[in-house]
């Protein structure tokens, strides 16, 4: 039997939240539209206070923040920017183009090809986060796009320096400090100083989201990504300090971020709620972790392993730690989740900062139907197709032709009976089958 012993908020609720914002982006996209840098750079003044003489940073601007840092700081930075790339060359050797006779001269393929251009938006906010840099840029990088723009708000009336260090190693070509709807529709729309995108990358707030969704069509995304999520599936092999660190280390993100307990022990369960009451007494970002937990927490206690998946599955969240007897059962069985960290020795913030795989997953329950950003995302796998012989192209035009006229699509016919007249040397009229 499944109980729930904390509850967080409904879905109307969050609904209602995500709805908000619509408005007041579709405005900003509009004005972008209309007047270009214009309404970029009032938009900037309006939410940050920022309007520098140009967005892009120029080549001795990008190195006075590169040497802003430490040596250290920015080994570490090489280091985690080695790790995703490490992983997107190896994801990128697996996607293959492939050629393939299916029958006797006719020849099948596709071929994996890069978009021409991205814009990699990295949020700014409470915490500008320099691993988005590393998670959109390096990826791009990798998959062989051609021009990437990356983009962030200013932190404190400037270019943050790490970020725009990460932005800079990753192999970003253009950089810009500006954040928000305005950074996104200028990449997406384009104005008379940026020429426009083909597709926008990275997480943000819900405004960010929201522009995202409305400029889809326009251009492609990685994904609508909403509040981070976190999962922390746990039985008793494992004690509270760890479930509740593991929770309060994502609720910090913000004030609407879920954090969920999945537990088949109710001692831990209730141990969890009293450790995590003691770490929001000492944690120095209580202030937002708290709201979060308060909010959007939940602890949900199960009998069974197969209870535990079919509830997983059901939350479908952004990232799940697992730390149970058999963390193997629930990378076989589950299905609905953008990552999986498994066992005790890892956890979310390896998967955020520095081991490798690509922090920008699906959010909101889309893990039922996408995973996250990876090399893939900025392919596109287009199809050819060619017929070698006279022979080929009359067989296969009559049963082209045949299946056309089931249709009615004379004209499509044609196109078919053209063939079987030129190469197959059948007299057939025009609009009619072969026989």
């Amino acid at each position: 039997m499944i109980r729930v012993l904390k509850a967080g908020q409904t879905v109307d609720q969050k609904a209602q939240d995500q709805t908000s914002v619509r408005d007041t982006v579709t405005k900003i996209l509009s004005e972008i539209e209309a007047h270009g840098d214009s309404a970029v750079a009032e938009m900037s003044k309006k939410f940050d206070q920022w309007s520098p003489a140009s967005f892009r940073l120029s080549n001795d601007e990008i190195a006075k923040c590169v040497k802003s840092l430490s040596q250290g700081q920015l080994d570490d930075i090489r280091f985690a920017q080695e790790q995703v790339r490490n992983f997107a060359k190896i994801q990128r050797e697996s996607i293959r183009d492939v050629e393939v006779e299916t029958l006797p001269g006719v020849i099948l393929g596709h071929k994996n090809l890069p978009v021409e251009s991205v814009g990699c938006y990295v949020p700014g906010g409470k915490f500008p986060l320099v691993a988005s840099a590393h998670m959109g840029v390096v990826t791009a990088k990798v998959a062989g796009v051609s021009r990437i723009l990356a983009a962030s708000p200013p932190v404190n009336g400037a270019p943050n320096p790490a970020v725009i260090a990460a932005m800079h190693l990753g192999g970003a070509d253009e950089i810009y400090t500006f954040g928000g709807v305005q950074a996104i529709g200028a990449m997406a729309i384009g104005t008379q100083t940026i020429k426009s995108v083909s597709m926008l990358i990275g997480p943000g707030n819900a405004f960010v989201a929201e522009a995202k969704r409305q400029l889809f069509g326009r251009v492609g995304i990685d994904l609508i990504a909403g509040p981070t999520e976190t999962l922390v599936i746990a039985d008793d092999t494992v004690d509270a300090e760890m479930c509740a660190t593991d929770l309060l280390g994502q609720a910090e993100h913000g004030y609407n971020t879920p954090a969920v307990l999945l537990t088949n022990s109710e001692k831990l369960a209730h141990a969890t709620v009293a450790e995590i009451e003691r770490l929001l007494k000492i944690l120095p970002t209580a202030a937002t972790a708290s709201v979060s937990w308060r909010d959007f927490g939940e602890i949900i206690v199960c009998d069974t392993l197969e209870e535990m998946v079919s509830e997983a599955d059901r939350i479908a969240s952004e990232h799940v730690q697992v730390m149970t007897r058999d963390d193997d059962y629930f990378l076989k069985n589950m299905r609905n989740y953008g990552a999986l960290f498994l066992g005790p020795r890892t956890n979310v913030a390896y998967g955020d900062k520095v081991i490798g795989t690509n922090h920008t997953l699906p959010t909101g329950k889309a893990a039922r139907y996408t995973g996250g950003l990876w090399v893939g995302k900025f392919i596109k796998t287009c199809t050819y197709q060619k017929v070698l012989t006279d022979e080929a192209s009359t067989m296969v035009g009559e049963y082209c032709s045949r299946l056309c006229a089931i249709e009615g699509m004379i004209a499509h016919g044609e196109q078919a009976n053209l063939r079987v007249r030129r190469y197959g040397h059948q007299d057939v009229p025009y609009g009619g089958v072969p026989g």
